[in-house]
């Protein structure tokens, strides 16, 4: 299984360790539009519509340089990576860009993006913040409409509601398949590790959105033909935070003991989450999945919502503890913790927060810390 499971995982790993390699590849094949985007906010149903490679952006292993010119000290990695690829010419396979209204960070990025770069086109999303409310979804609707109308008129396509309606169900095969997988990994931690788990989200992200519905078919038929379980000591671990380019903290945490059972990420379990009804108004129905889904810091949706999504969700998967892994300068998630951190404590969940770039530099320092947390567990 061994040799069929790496197999099925490389077309994955490559993408992941050179996503602008495969991106360039799948231009040159295909003939069609690469269009990067940020944040899970993006309308990726639509730009999979319009015949794209929905691309995204997660920023930058290499030595920041040019981006520090343009950005303030205090910017986060993924802000300073995603820009310093951009301005070296990493990027330039992007025919345009979409910016969905998040943070402040990357609503600054898109300025300096428009300003600084020559791509096709240059898209921003303008989303409501607040959207536990009706007039928000109506918003969201106009909102996806304009979209949708802008993406044609840069594009010079017709994107239809079939089209739409059709990259649905790619996307909710996708995500599903997904959310199977990650089950399937706290199920059988043993049979796949989480640094290859990690990875198959990330790639989903980057790659041919129907050959990655198809590679996922695979690889779940192949796992699921193992029989019986492998037993498996460790402590059970929920993460949460707001790390987008996750570092192999994975393999980490197993090796310190731990066996992660679920998470927050945008680019984890809450990029599988939802699916969309492929019947009545299309539009409606993508709106409906942003406004239902468990919100990021930078949208709301209840003054406990995240809180009381974390606490159930570590009550949900029996986990032991949670780590919370934030970037370092991203004040949405650091504003969030405290909150969350007592409303943890009053559950009686053990809770420990790590601030870390996207290469993780220190390394040692955080497996010390994960080992002495799994041990207090």
């Amino acid at each position: 299984m061994t040799d069929k499971l790496n197999a099925l995982l490389k077309p994955f790993q490559e993408a992941v360790q050179d996503p602008g390699a495969y991106a360039r590849s799948w231009k040159q094949k295909h003939q069609k539009s690469v269009v990067g985007f940020f944040c899970s906010y993006a309308p990726e149903e639509i730009l999979l519509a319009a015949d794209a490679l929905p691309f995204r952006i997660f920023g930058t292993s290499k030595q920041i340089s040019l981006a520090d010119a343009h950005l303030q000290a205090y910017s986060c990695s993924l802000v300073r990576g995603a820009l310093e690829d951009a301005l070296t010419g990493d990027l330039d396979f992007l025919d345009g860009t979409v910016f969905p209204h998040t943070c402040d960070s990357i609503m600054r990025l898109s300025d300096m993006w428009r300003m600084n770069l020559e791509l096709d086109f240059h898209l921003d999303v303008v989303l409501p913040v607040k959207l536990n409310q009706q007039n928000a979804r109506e918003y969201l609707v106009a909102v996806l409409k304009k979209f949708r109308s802008d993406l044609s008129h840069v594009m010079q396509v017709n994107i239809t509601d079939e089209q739409i309606r059709a990259s649905v169900t790619v996307l909710n095969r996708i995500r599903k398949r997904l959310d199977e997988l990650y089950a399937f990994k706290v199920k059988h931690p043993n049979l796949i590790s989480g640094r290859d788990l990690n990875t198959v989200f990330k790639a989903s992200m980057i790659m041919d959105r129907r050959e990655v519905s198809e590679l996922l078919q695979s690889l779940l038929a192949l796992l699921k033909s193992k029989d019986g379980n492998v037993p498996t000591d460790g402590k059970r671990v929920l993460l949460a935070g707001g790390l987008c380019s996750m570092p192999d903290i994975f393999s980490i945490l197993e090796a310190s003991g731990g066996i992660v059972v679920g998470d927050d990420f945008c680019t984890g379990a809450r990029y599988a989450a939802g699916q969309i009804d492929t019947a009545g108004d299309i539009l409606v129905a993508i709106a409906k999945r942003y406004a239902e889904r468990i919100v990021c810091p930078a949208k709301h949706a209840g003054l406990f919502s995240r809180g009381d999504h974390v606490v159930r969700l570590a009550k949900e998967k029996e986990a032991d503890g949670v780590i919370f892994l934030y970037l370092k300068f991203c004040d949405p998630h650091a504003f969030d913790y405290p909150y969350m951190h007592d409303m943890l404590e009053q559950a009686g969940i053990p809770a420990m927060v790590y601030e870390i770039e996207d290469q993780l530099p220190s390394e040692g320092q955080f497996k010390t810390r994960c080992e002495a947390f799994i041990e207090m567990l």
